[in-house]
């Protein structure tokens, strides 16, 4: 069976409009899970709880993708 990993992860940006963190030490790890579901589940509750600062964001890292280098990834946008 092929483990599909991700990585939650999140952080205040310095402006909303874009995906640069603020402060990388200070960003909000909240942890790898075994499947898209339960990332997904991670990631929505940090999102609501943090839903009144424009700033905070979270994001899904398939980590999975990472790791097989036979899967196409999907583009992403180069951060900073």
């Amino acid at each position: 069976m092929t483990q599909r990993l991700h990585l939650v992860f999140g952080g205040e940006l310095t402006d909303p409009t874009k995906n640069v963190f603020k402060d990388v030490g200070a960003l909000d790890i909240l942890g790898i899970f075994p499947d898209y579901d339960s990332a997904y589940d991670a990631w929505k509750s940090a999102a609501h709880r943090t839903v009144d600062n424009a700033h905070m964001r979270y994001f899904i890292a398939h980590l999975h993708r990472l790791r097989d280098e036979q899967t196409e990834a999907s583009s992403t946008e180069e951060l900073g």
